[in-house]
């Protein structure tokens, strides 16, 4: 039986380009319109890895994702970059001055934000899924509403693309995860980046010594997250990439950091995709 990838959205989403350029051209989907469906079905066993974006290089974390990874205690198995290319799209035989409305997903929206301003008759309204916008526009047949997605959702759903490249920064781009409820064994592949969550006591200098031992043990920090702890006012949680080229002594650094801490989650090991 063919392995199943959860997704979010539709087939010609980023989402399921990412899967494909992954898992290969053939891969197995599981369609899913949200980010907690797609984790609700993955740790029901639905699915056996799933898809998940969270950055993009405009609009920044995603930070409820981290959230949907730490709470079901899922496991990060791969990563994934692609960029990212925003297209305005509508049924054939229209110009932009007929679109009344524009439906993308939320953060599709914020990428593209500078150009709608010169379009100010057009109202965005944020939908749950960049490619399912196109496809409802192509089986309602609908007039006077475009959306925001990839080229391959044009080409799938029929749709005519009105204005090509509409995000602000030409260089978007978006780092997609590769998500799991087990930890995967590495079968030859080089390890050599992880994701870490600490939690820290609320006293001066504790996330700088816990920087200096990311530094002395020659781990090289990509990223650095802060999330507040819901349940504590003004104290935080910290997500953490870091990469590295020798295995042991990344294992020496987390011994360290699990005293130093009030909480060390490592989140998963994989391949730096950079």
């Amino acid at each position: 039986m063919d392995k199943i990838i959860g997704i979010q959205g539709v087939q010609g989403s980023f989402h399921h380009l990412v899967a494909q350029e992954y898992f290969g051209p053939d891969v197995n989907i599981q369609e899913c319109m949200t980010f907690h469906e797609l984790v609700n079905r993955l740790v029901a066993g639905e699915s056996q890895e799933a898809v998940m974006a969270i950055e993009n290089s405009i609009a920044g974390s995603i930070l409820p994702n981290y959230a949907l990874i730490d709470e079901h205690n899922l496991k990060v198995v791969g990563e994934h970059y692609i960029p990212i290319n925003m297209n305005l799209m509508a049924l054939p035989g229209q110009d932009i001055a007929a679109i009344k409305k524009v439906y993308s997903h939320p953060m599709a929206l914020l990428q593209c934000k500078e150009f709608f301003k010169g379009y100010p008759h057009i109202k965005l309204i944020e939908d749950e899924d960049t490619a399912e916008v196109a496809r409802r526009i192509s089986q309602k047949q609908s007039k006077g509403v475009a959306a925001v997605a990839s080229k391959t959702a044009a080409e799938i759903f029929g749709l005519e693309i009105l204005a090509e490249s509409i995000h602000t920064k030409k260089s978007n781009a978006t780092r997609f995860l590769i998500i799991s409820t087990k930890q995967k064994e590495p079968n030859g592949v080089k390890i050599d980046k992880a994701s870490l969550k600490f939690e820290l006591e609320s006293k001066r200098g504790s996330l700088v010594s816990v920087l200096n031992i990311i530094r002395d043990f020659n781990l090289d920090m990509t990223k650095i997250q802060s999330m507040p702890i819901i349940e504590t006012p003004w104290k935080y949680s910290f997500f953490v990439d870091v990469t590295f080229e020798d295995y042991k002594e990344f294992l020496k650094a987390m011994e360290i950091l699990e005293v130093m801490t009030e909480q060390l989650k490592i989140l998963g090991t994989y391949k730096n995709s950079l």
